[in-house]
C-alpha cells in the first residue's frame, strides 16, 4: 500500500514553503505515491514553490471539495491522506496510517494541537484525542482508502466550506474513524487574525446550524457575513 498526500491551497506560497520540505523529511519516500498540491488559482508564488519541490501540481477550480476530489482522480495512490497546507503531521506520519488500515481502519485522523498557548485553543487541542464527533474538524487531516473514498462519492461539492465535516459525518454513520494517538501541529493564524473568542462562537454557530438543517448555501453566507469579511 502506498499513501498520496493531497494538499489544497490558494495563495499559501509561506505554508507550502515549510511544509512540502517537512513532509519529505518526515516520510518515508517508499511509503509515498506522490505528493499533489492542488491550486485554486492563486496569485503568489505558491504554484513557483511547488514546482521548485518537484511535487505533482494540478490546477483546479476554487473550493476545497472540488480541488481535492480534482486531486483524488489524479492519485495513484491505495490512500488518500488530505492535509491542510498550515498543519504539519508527525514524524512518521506515513506509517502511522498504514498502520492502522492494515488493522482494518479505512479512515481517520490524527490528534492535533494549535501552535499557540491560549488555554482555550490547548483544551481545543486536548479533546481531539477523544474519539467524539463534536472533536473532529479538517484541520486535523483526513486519511481515507481509495475504495471507501470512492464508495462514498467523494467530497460533497456544494459545501465551499465545511466540506471536511460532511465526509466526516458519513464515516462516523458508518463506524468507519479512528483518530491516531500521535499529535499533528496547525497554525491558529485564523484565530490571530479574527479574535480566538469571535472566531469559535462562529464555528460553534455553523456547527448548530448545520445540526438543524441549514443548507450549503446557508452555511456558506453566514461564512461570507461572519469569517471570510
Amino acid at each position: 500500500m502506498k499513501i498520496s498526500i493531497i494538499i489544497p491551497v490558494l495563495n499559501e506560497e509561506e505554508a507550502i514553503a515549510v511544509l512540502l520540505p517537512y513532509l519529505k523529511q518526515n516520510s518515508n519516500s517508499e511509503n509515498i505515491s506522490e505528493i499533489i498540491v492542488v491550486d485554486g488559482g492563486s496569485d503568489d508564488t505558491t504554484v513557483a514553490i511547488a514546482k521548485a519541490e518537484n511535487v505533482l501540481l494540478i490546477s483546479s477550480e476554487k473550493g476545497r471539495a472540488k480541488q481535492m476530489n480534482a486531486s483524488a482522480k489524479q492519485a495513484t495512490g491505495d490512500i488518500l491522506y488530505f492535509l491542510h497546507a498550515d498543519s504539519f503531521p508527525p514524524k512518521g506520519f506515513d506509517q502511522f496510517i498504514l498502520d492502522e488500515v492494515t488493522k482494518g481502519n479505512p479512515a481517520g485522523c490524527f490528534q492535533m494541537r494549535f501552535d499557540h498557548n491560549h488555554w482555550w485553543l490547548r483544551l481545543a487541542s486536548w479533546l481531539t484525542k477523544f474519539s467524539w464527533r463534536a472533536c473532529r474538524g479538517g484541520d486535523q487531516s483526513q486519511f481515507i482508502t481509495r475504495s471507501l473514498f470512492d464508495e462514498i462519492g467523494g467530497y460533497d461539492e456544494s459545501y465551499i466550506i465545511y466540506e471536511d465535516n460532511i465526509l466526516i459525518n458519513e464515516l462516523y454513520k458508518r463506524k468507519q474513524f479512528v483518530v491516531i494517538p500521535q499529535w499533528l501541529t496547525t497554525s491558529a493564524r485564523r484565530y490571530e487574525d479574527k479574535g480566538i473568542w469571535r472566531l469559535q462562537y462562529h464555528f460553534w454557530t455553523i456547527y448548530v446550524k448545520k445540526w438543524f438543517g441549514a443548507s450549503a448555501d446557508d452555511i456558506y453566507r453566514y461564512y461570507l457575513r461572519n469569517i471570510k469579511t
